[in-house]
């Protein structure tokens, strides 16, 4: 699939086409189901790239005459200060779309050399997969979940860096308990995804309403499930534990590269060794990969010895060759992918490994322990999908780090 450039405006005075043009950038990238769209001035060249699939494109090349106006008129937008150049500045906007939609854009701007960086965050809840069946999940790492996510307290972690999917993750299970018999209530920065039947919070740092303060109001107000969008900070951390250790189940994310370094994390924001042991019931670590176009992939052979050099053991070796496949291009994708799934690492918390969080061991012996339980690593299930067909081994590589 080919991404057109989208035509500028001429560079005259009149701020009409200007308008015109921002808003089709934006709906150009929604119809392209993007999830950020890039704005940004360099000394000879002005572009603005969007993100699809996780990865960076060129949508267009304005003029450099354009750039002051074009950040101007997304800060009007989104109701920023136009004056302001020099701090960055955070807002969010409404986009409305022809046949009718609103959507939710966050938009965050950035002074640089050149100008101002602006990034544009588009928030379709309608592209959220909210069914956990249809994330990715290893039917045996499923089953761990959602009996973790069923049990009437404790906690459950979901891991991994920016942009790999863990609001989407956190949402579907959401949505597998969102019945008229549970009152549940979450506090996000900022919420993602509208969800009927359930009492969402944003912070809001000025009125200094924060995670820890939206936290101690949801526990006056009677609730079954909490969902926490980041455990940023000590305070936060003991508040979300002392809510799963009085029969409420917590769902909250932390930025760690996989599961076991998750219970070290929470020991180094300064939370008690004996309180994480008698809270965390679930730990799942994820990244998302791209998926092969199925229009145009093609199976192809490699040596066994190619998939034990990458992490994988030789039991689940299913043939010498082994086929899997790999991306070709056409027009039905992009360089031979098209849409994105999620490799998980689900650690429940057994009693051995509490045993090892109370004796504060290190993440190492906590991920032994794990594997000695059937805990596979993300490269192993990134491993898995590419047996599958789902996705190439290049991708899956460059997504997940050996031994993790």
């Amino acid at each position: 699939m080919e991404f057109a450039q989208t035509r500028a405006p001429n560079t005259g005075a009149d701020d009409a086409p200007v308008v015109s043009y921002v808003q089709q950038l934006l709906e150009h990238a929604v119809l392209l189901k993007a999830s950020d769209l890039h704005f940004e001035p360099y000394e000879h060249h002005y572009r603005v790239r969007m993100r699809i699939d996780g990865e960076l494109r060129e949508l267009a090349t304005p003029h450099m005459a354009l750039k002051d106006r074009l950040a101007s008129r997304i800060k009007v937008l989104s109701r920023l200060d136009i004056a302001e150049k020099r701090l960055p500045q955070d807002g969010r906007m409404k986009l409305q779309l022809a046949n009718g939609r609103e959507l939710d854009l966050r938009i965050s701007t950035l002074p640089t050399l050149f100008g101002e960086k602006l990034v544009v965050r588009i928030l379709d809840a309608a592209q959220a997969q909210l069914d956990l069946n249809k994330l990715g999940y290893e039917q045996e790492d499923l089953n761990r979940l959602i009996q973790a996510i069923r049990a009437p307290h404790g906690m459950v972690l979901v891991t991994g860096p920016t942009g790999s999917g863990k609001t989407q993750s956190l949402y579907a299970c959401l949505n597998l308990l969102n019945t008229p018999e549970v009152n549940i209530a979450t506090v996000e920065d900022p919420c993602e995804i509208q969800m009927e039947g359930i009492n969402q919070v944003n912070v809001q740092d000025k009125p200094g309403l924060s995670f820890a303060v939206a936290l101690r109001a949801f526990l006056r107000q009677d609730p079954d499930i909490l969902m926490v969008g980041e455990v940023r900070d000590l305070e936060t951390a003991n508040i979300a534990i002392q809510a799963a250790q009085t029969g409420h189940l917590v769902l909250s994310t932390l930025h760690t590269n996989d599961a076991p370094s998750t219970l070290v994390r929470l020991r180094n924001m300064g939370t008690a060794p004996y309180n994480i042991a008698a809270s965390v019931t679930l730990i799942t670590a994820q990244r998302l990969v791209r998926c092969l176009c199925p229009h145009c992939k093609r199976k192809t052979s490699l040596p066994t010895t190619v998939l034990q050099h990458a992490g994988l053991p030789a039991a689940l070796l299913p043939s010498d060759p082994v086929e899997v496949f790999i991306p070709v291009g056409c027009d039905q994708c992009h360089k031979g992918f098209s849409g994105r799934t999620g490799i998980f690492q689900v650690m429940p918390i057994s009693t051995e490994i509490q045993n090892l969080v109370l004796r504060e061991a290190g993440s190492q012996e906590v991920a032994q322990q794990a594997q000695r339980e059937g805990v596979g690593s993300l490269r192993l299930a990134g491993l898995r999908k590419v047996l599958q067909g789902v996705t190439s081994l290049d991708e899956v590589l460059a997504a997940t780090r050996e031994g993790a």
